[in-house]
């Protein structure tokens, strides 16, 4: 590494860091003051865009090009459900979290049941987090180790949000996404600039080597089932999952909470169009790299073609990506704990000031464990499935979260609690078996099934 890209990147981080750990002092003189828009948009794009809008990405785009850009695309449209029809609903409602509305309708077993799995999907997509981080870390320091690599991920996630909070992490939101707009839309510019413009890049990609006969500008080019079930995956995951609906509980009013959403739903899919970018330019390419792999195709971009003061600042934005979003899901976790199972175990941290003190501690243990999973054999299976997890809390939640929310009352909860044990299950079974379509859609058959005869025998 150069000099410069090192300085660049350090200075960032710590940039970073402090005013995470600023923030969250700052915020401690404030409390009770909601959030206004710009940081509902950061809380939810500082978590929503991480590892995978970025260097997933342009590693899917190196193989099946337009078809990455479900990533990004796919969180767009959430964010856009979750701002014009959620967002109110779930305001109104009263509770802190998704699982503390659905035991508030259904009662206390389907609550505590739902929180647990709940918290297992969202446990999985951390692994695949630092995970991530780590591949960022071993362009910068490729004889550091996984096991440091992963350690050092963990820790930047625990400054993160352990002492900036639900208002840190939005604030440093705001600052990741300024720093991925540059990032990727300079690593875009860059391409075209290289391949003389659009028609240059086209003529590129119509020039590579294609023999399985892959539609590189097709949003479609894994196949219907495969594409249209990952942007299933994103919706639904984004409205049952507890970090992006913390963002828009926080904020201050139902209008910035609304405007805050719409704002995220504006600005994400336009991240991905860089990394897809990269990733064809790397795979037209490829045999200028020799051991390059799909994985690596944008930080191999990056460290051979982006002036080192500026990839320093692209490479921190990356890692920060990977880090903000292992992070906020760990304060989701946290959350329900805190509020769902902890409450119903003891009365002890019913103080707010206990409670927050246990908050973080959940933080500090949940971040710990997912570290030392991704330092074993374990986190390569783990990354497997990792796209299933916002699948897997979609099977859980949103079935009862709109039941609670839109027909309350309605529902016998019997079925109800069947459909939080059997969908993650058939979500599971669909991708063991390996069926030619998304799993997730078998999970939720399963869920609107046990939904609609939970209308019926509540209606008899």
């Amino acid at each position: 590494m150069s000099p410069a890209l090192l300085a660049s990147l350090l200075v960032t981080l710590a940039a970073i860091v402090a005013l995470a750990v600023w923030t969250g002092a700052h915020n401690t003189k404030k409390k009770g003051e909601g959030s206004n828009a710009a940081i509902v948009a950061g809380v939810i794009i500082g978590t929503l865009v991480g590892g995978s809008s970025t260097v997933g990405t342009a590693q899917l785009a190196y193989t099946y090009g337009m078809s990455a850009w479900w990533f990004t695309l796919g969180a767009g449209i959430s964010c856009l459900v979750l701002g014009l029809v959620y967002t109110v609903p779930l305001r109104r409602n009263g509770e802190r979290t998704l699982v503390g509305m659905i035991r508030k309708e259904y009662g206390q077993n389907i609550g505590m049941t739902a929180s647990v799995l709940n918290s297992v999907g969202t446990f999985i997509n951390i692994i695949s987090q630092i995970l991530s981080a780590t591949a960022v870390v071993a362009v910068i320091a490729p004889k550091l180790g996984i096991v440091p690599a992963a350690a050092f991920s963990a820790l930047f996630m625990v400054l993160y949000v352990v002492f900036g909070g639900t208002r840190g992490a939005g604030v440093v939101g705001i600052v990741k996404t300024i720093l991925l707009y540059v990032a990727m839309m300079a690593c875009g510019v860059l391409v075209l600039q290289k391949t003389a413009g659009i028609a240059g890049f086209t003529d590129m990609v119509k020039g590579i080597d294609n023999p399985e006969g892959v539609r590189f500008f097709s949003l479609l080019a894994r196949g219907a089932g495969k594409d249209l079930g990952s942007a299933l995956s994103l919706l639904l995951g984004v409205l049952t999952t507890q970090t992006y609906a913390q963002g828009v509980l926080a904020a201050r009013s139902d209008a910035a909470g609304k405007a805050g959403a719409l704002l995220s739903a504006f600005l994400i899919p336009p991240i991905g169009i860089g990394g897809i970018l990269v990733g064809l330019y790397m795979r037209a390419h490829a045999d200028l790299y020799p051991g390059m792999t799909a994985k690596t195709a944008l930080t191999t971009f990056i460290t051979a073609h982006v002036p080192s003061a500026l990839a320093g600042v692209v490479l921190a934005g990356l890692f920060i990506a990977a880090v903000g979003t292992g992070a906020g899901l760990a304060l989701g976790i946290s959350t329900m704990l805190n509020n769902d199972i902890v409450p119903r175990v003891t009365r002890r941290f019913d103080d707010p000031a206990k409670a927050d003190r246990l908050g973080k501690l959940w933080i500090v243990l949940v971040l710990a464990a997912a570290c030392a999973l991704s330092c074993g054999s374990l986190g390569d299976l783990i990354l497997q499935f990792a796209f299933m997890s916002m699948g897997l809390r979609a099977a859980v939640v949103f079935m009862p979260l709109l039941g609670a929310l839109w027909l309350p009352g309605k529902a016998d909860s019997r079925l109800i609690l069947a459909s939080v044990i059997l969908s993650p299950a058939a979500v599971f079974a669909g991708k063991l078996l390996g069926l030619p379509f998304d799993s997730l859609f078998l999970g939720m058959a399963v869920s609107a099934v046990c939904f609609v005869l939970g209308l019926a025998a509540k209606k008899r």
